[in-house]
């Protein structure tokens, strides 16, 4: 990671961060802000490859950074660090494109873990994020109907055997365990079913093993 965004409004919250970031990433450049309305203006002068993104502040939701961040520059990612846990946060900021959704409430060293299997593809979630997401999905009394005009697409069965273990919040070292196959090869396969679906995070990827019914096996 070279360039990074830092949005939190909360000085001592923002300086162990900080100081978090930089263990992870020790050769980036940080940019702090403190409000939406900062972020957004570094957002246009600034190329970041992560922004790390507050939701609760002082003048709006960090969704909003996380949603610009990924019209302006789709090829960075947010990953949301907040106290907040509840659907009416969660789902909003990963249908505004966030990669990852963590709580401060978690021990530093694992916060540093998750960001660190970043380089892995891995989405940082909180152990409970992972479960809410995939609880929320399997309670769905039927798989969703794709619309007629969205192609249909076929997963090989492989590849269905992926994407529900991605789906129910594994990791890709767990799965390559489970499936006797090695992390490169798992991450290939992830790439390969987020291409077909045309999904870009986990909770997404939820969705469309829910919508095939793969949870019922």
């Amino acid at each position: 990671m070279n360039n990074i965004l830092l949005l939190e409004d909360l000085p001592e919250i923002r300086a162990w961060m900080k100081q978090l970031v930089l263990q992870v990433f020790p050769q980036s450049l940080i940019s702090e802000a403190a409000r939406v309305h900062d972020a957004l203006e570094l957002i246009t002068a600034v190329k970041f490859d992560l922004a790390l993104v507050d939701l609760g502040l002082p003048d709006g939701s960090g969704v909003d950074v996380v949603a610009a961040l990924r019209e302006s520059q789709p090829e960075a990612q947010s990953v949301v660090v907040t106290i907040h846990d509840d659907d009416d946060h969660l789902f909003p900021a990963l249908q505004a494109g966030a990669f990852g959704y963590l709580l401060k409430e978690q021990a530093r060293e694992l916060i540093a873990e998750q960001l660190k299997r970043m380089s892995q593809g891995e989405p940082p979630l909180s152990p409970s994020i992972a479960r809410r997401v995939i609880s929320y999905f399997a309670a769905q009394s039927r798989p969703q109907e794709r619309p007629q005009n969205m192609p249909h697409v076929s997963l090989t069965e492989r590849e269905n055997e992926v994407l529900l273990r991605v789906a129910k919040g594994f990791t890709l070292p767990e799965i390559g365990v489970q499936l006797n196959l090695s992390r490169h090869t798992i991450a290939d396969y992830v790439k390969q079913i987020y291409r077909k679906l045309n999904v870009s995070s986990r909770a997404e990827a939820a969705l469309e093993a829910q919508r095939l019914g793969l949870f019922r096996r």
